[in-house]
C-alpha cells in the first residue's frame, strides 16, 4: 500500500516546533524509525514500520494512472501536493521525466490549456527521506527552491538527493558528497540522468578534497550520521557556505550517543553548531518517520 499524506493542510503543514524546542523533543507517536547506526554509508533505506510503508523496494500502489489528480504548490517552491479522491501525496517535478529512482510513483498530469501536454511528477516518500519527512512535519523552511546552490553531505545512493535536484531544477545545483562507495556508485548513476547533480565520492570531512569541484552555496544539508557532524558541517560551511547562508541537519541522537537521551543530544549538537558559528532557527522532531531525529536549521554568521 503507498503512503497516503492525510493530515496535509492546503499550505502543506502540519503544524509547527519552533526553536524553542515545543517539538524538540522525543514525544509524538513512534512508528517509522529506522534502527541501527548506518556506518560508513546508506544502503537502501527501508520504510517505516507501523502505518503505511514505504517498503524496501519502493512504494507500490498509490495513484492510478485513471483517477484524477491536481496538483497544488507546496507553500515551498518546487514542491507540490497531488490531490486525488482518495489521498493527498507530497511530490516534486520530476527533474528527469520517465525516470525514477528509489521505486516511487510517478504521477502525470494534464498541463491546462494545452492539448496532450503532460507532466511527470514523482511522490516524495517520507519513510524514505528526512527532507521528506521534516516538510511534512511543518518545517518552516528548507532553504532550497528553484535556482539554489546546495551541498549535500551524506548523499547515500541519492533517494533524496533526487528530490533536492527536482527542486532547484535546471538553473540550481546539488553537489552531493557521498564517502561509501556501494552507494557512491548509485548515486553517480542518478547524477548521469540529472545534469544538475555534482557526484563527488570523498569524506566530508576532508572538503580541501573537492574544493575545486565546488563552488560557493546558498545551503548545507548534512545526513552524515557521525558523531563529529557538527564539525564535518563546520568546516564545510567555512569553504563553501555564503555569510547568511543557512545549514538543514538531520541528527540521529544514536549516532551521537548512544549513551543520552535524545533530548541532551539534540541541546548539545545545537551548542556545537553555535561554535561553528550558525545561529540555530528552528528544531523539528521527525517522529513518526524517524524515530529520535530531529531537524536542525540554522543561519552562518562567520
Amino acid at each position: 500500500m503507498y503512503l497516503t499524506v492525510q493530515t496535509l493542510s492546503h499550505d502543506g503543514s502540519r503544524g509547527r516546533g519552533g526553536f524553542s524546542g515545543s517539538r524538540g523533543g522525543r514525544g509524538g507517536s513512534r512508528g517509522g524509525g529506522r534502527g541501527g547506526a548506518r556506518g560508513g554509508g546508506r544502503g537502501g533505506a527501508r520504510g517505516g514500520r507501523g502505518g503505511a510503508r514505504g517498503g524496501r523496494g519502493g512504494a507500490r500502489g498509490g495513484m492510478r494512472g485513471g483517477a484524477k489528480v491536481t496538483i497544488e504548490p507546496h507553500k515551498f517552491k518546487g514542491v507540490y501536493i497531488a490531490h486525488s479522491s482518495k489521498e493527498d501525496v507530497l511530490c516534486t517535478l520530476n527533474f528527469a521525466p520517465g525516470k525514477t529512482v528509489y521505486g516511487e510513483k510517478k504521477i502525470s498530469v494534464d498541463v491546462p490549456g494545452t492539448i496532450g501536454e503532460k507532466k511527470e511528477y514523482r511522490q516524495w516518500n517520507p519513510f524514505r527521506s528526512k527532507l521528506g519527512a521534516a516538510v511534512i512535519g511543518g518545517i518552516r523552511n528548507i532553504y532550497m527552491q528553484p535556482g539554489s546552490k546546495v551541498l549535500y553531505l551524506g548523499a547515500a545512493s541519492g533517494t533524496t538527493v533526487s528530490h533536492v535536484s527536482d527542486i532547484v531544477g535546471p538553473t540550481g545545483l546539488v553537489y552531493a558528497v557521498e564517502f561509501a562507495h556501494r552507494p557512491g556508485r548509485d548515486l553517480i548513476n542518478v547524477a548521469k540522468t540529472r545534469p544538475n547533480i555534482v557526484p563527488i565520492i570523498e569524506d566530508a570531512r576532508h572538503p580541501l578534497k573537492y574544493r575545486m569541484l565546488v563552488g560557493m552555496v546558498d545551503t548545507i544539508f548534512a545526513d552524515v550520521a557521525q558523531p563529529d557532524q557538527a564539525r564535518i558541517v563546520g568546516i564545510n560551511a567555512k569553504y563553501f557556505l555564503k555569510t547568511g547562508g543557512h545549514c538543514v541537519i538531520s541528527i540521529k541522537a544514536s549516532c551521537i550517543d548512544s549513551t543520552a537521551s535524545a533530548e541532551a543530544v539534540f541541546a548539545a549538537e545545537v551548542q556545537k553548531l553555535r561554535e561553528e558559528k550558525f545561529k540555530p532557527l528552528e528544531q523539528l522532531t521527525l517522529e513518526p518517520y524517524e524515530r529520535d531525529h530531529a531537524m536542525v536549521t540554522g543561519e552562518y554568521r562567520p
